[in-house]
C-alpha cells in the first residue's frame, strides 16, 4: 500500500481539511491549521503550500503505515524546520496517516497508542459573563473567558479593576463549583502580569492562559512564584523541543499544545508524555474544526495528565455539515465519550467538503492598537 494522491480543501470559516488516498482506495483525513489568513481575491495560505511541498517530497509513493518514519522525514529533512507553517502542515498529514492506520486495523487511534486511560474527555466552553449561564445550561462545568480589550502597556488601576470585575461577575453567575479559565491571549504586557494575576486571585481561576506571548518565556517562572493561580501556555509552541524549555525552567502548570499546530497526533502525544513527567497537566488548544477536535480527543484518551480539552464547535451547528454523522463528537454534560469507530472515529462527508471548498473564506485577525496608535498583541 502506498500514498498515491491527496487533496486539500479550504472550507468556512477558516479550516483546511486534508484527504490522503492510498493505492488500495483507502482514505484518511487530517486538519491543517490555516497559516496565514484568507485575504485578497485569490487567497493562498502558507500552510497549504507547505502541505503540497511536504507531500510531494516525503509522503507520496510511500507506505502510510510507517508514520514515525514519515514524520521524521518531514521534520528532520527540512533544514529550516519547526515553526507555525511547517508544523501545521506536518500535523494535518500526520493526522491523516493515523486515520488511515486506524481504519486498516479497525480500531480507534487511541487503541494503537496504548489504549484508553479514561472513558471520556472533559471539555470547556468559551463564554463571556453574559453567556456563562447558557454554558451551564448546556451542561458544561468549565468555561474560558478573555479580556474584552487589550490592556495598555502599563494599565491604569481602573483598567485592571474592570478586567477583574468581569471575572467577578462571571464567578457570581457560575458559582464555586464551575471552573473558569482566563485567557490573557498575550493582551497583557509583561510589566502588568503580576498585578493582573493578583487582582484575579480572589476568584480562583482554573488557570490563566498565555499571560504573555512566547517571546517572553523568562517571565513564566517569576510569575508562577508570585501567584497561586495555575499558569497555562502552549498554543503558539510548535514542538516538544519548544515545550522542553518551559518544562525544565518551571513556571507552567498546564501545557496547551494544539494537535493541528504542534506536529499532529505523533508530536502532541510526545508533549503530553513530557508534561506528565514534569507534573504538568495537559489541556490541548483547539479552536478549529471537527477533524482537529477528533484528533485531540484521541490524544487525550491516552494522555497520563489529561485535564480538559478546548473546543469551539458547540457555538453553532456549522461543523456538522462536514461529517456524515456528528454523534461521535456530541458532548454530554460537558464531556465527550471516547469514539469507538476506527481511526479518528468520525466519517467525513466528502461531498459536503467539496461543495464548501473555497466558499466564504474571509477570516482575518484584527489589528490591536494601544491608545496612542501603537500596535499590540491580540
Amino acid at each position: 500500500m502506498r500514498i498515491t494522491d491527496y487533496e486539500l480543501f479550504e472550507v468556512a470559516p477558516r479550516w483546511q481539511i486534508l484527504q490522503l488516498i492510498t493505492s488500495d482506495g483507502s482514505v484518511g483525513w487530517g486538519e491543517v491549521y490555516a497559516k496565514w489568513h484568507y485575504a485578497g481575491e485569490t487567497p493562498v495560505t502558507a500552510s497549504g503550500a507547505a502541505v503540497d511541498q511536504l507531500l510531494h517530497k516525503y509522503v507520496l509513493g510511500e507506505d502510510p503505515r510507517e508514520i514515525e518514519r514519515r514524520w521524521e522525514a518531514m521534520y528532520r529533512s527540512s533544514f529550516y524546520r519547526g515553526g507555525a507553517v511547517h508544523m501545521s502542515a506536518i500535523a494535518g498529514i500526520d493526522e491523516a496517516l493515523w486515520d488511515l492506520k486506524g481504519k486498516q486495523y479497525g480500531a480507534p487511534i487511541y487503541e494503537l497508542l496504548g489504549g484508553a486511560a479514561r472513558d471520556r474527555v472533559r471539555l470547556y466552553h468559551h463564554a463571556s459573563a453574559e453567556a456563562a449561564q447558557t454554558a451551564l445550561d448546556d451542561g458544561f462545568s468549565a468555561i474560558k473567558m478573555s479580556p474584552d480589550r487589550m490592556l495598555e502597556r502599563i494599565a491604569s488601576p481602573d483598567e485592571v479593576e474592570r478586567f477583574a470585575q468581569r471575572v467577578a461577575e462571571t464567578r457570581e453567575i457560575v458559582g464555586d463549583d464551575v471552573d473558569i479559565g482566563i485567557d490573557f491571549h498575550g493582551r497583557v504586557a509583561p510589566p502588568m502580569v503580576k498585578r493582573v494575576a493578583a487582582a484575579l486571585e480572589p476568584y480562583s481561576p482554573m488557570f490563566i492562559e498565555e499571560p504573555v506571548t512566547p517571546e517572553y518565556e523568562g517571565v513564566f517562572p517569576d510569575l508562577a512564584a508570585s501567584t497561586t493561580i495555575p499558569i497555562a501556555t502552549g498554543e503558539r509552541l510548535h514542538t516538544r523541543f519548544a515545550f522542553k524549555r518551559y518544562f525544565e525552567a518551571g513556571g507552567i502548570d498546564v501545557a496547551q499544545p494544539d494537535v493541528s499546530h504542534a506536529g499532529g497526533i505523533t508530536e502532541t502525544k510526545r508533549i503530553g508524555d513530557m508534561a506528565s513527567t514534569h507534573g504538568v497537566a495537559l489541556a490541548p488548544h483547539c479552536p478549529i474544526g471537527p477533524i482537529a477536535f477528533a484528533a485531540s480527543v484521541q490524544v487525550m484518551a491516552v494522555a497520563p495528565s489529561a485535564l480538559i480539552q478546548e473546543q469551539t464547535l458547540y457555538r453553532d451547528d456549522g461543523w456538522k455539515q462536514y461529517l456524515t454523522d456528528a454523534a461521535p463528537l456530541e458532548h454530554s454534560n460537558g464531556y465527550v465519550a471516547l469514539p469507538d469507530g476506527p481511526g479518528l472515529g468520525v466519517d467525513v462527508d466528502e461531498a459536503a467538503v467539496r461543495e464548501a471548498h473555497g466558499v466564504d473564506l474571509e477570516y482575518q485577525r484584527p489589528i490591536y492598537e494601544y491608545a496612542d496608535g501603537g500596535i499590540g498583541d491580540g
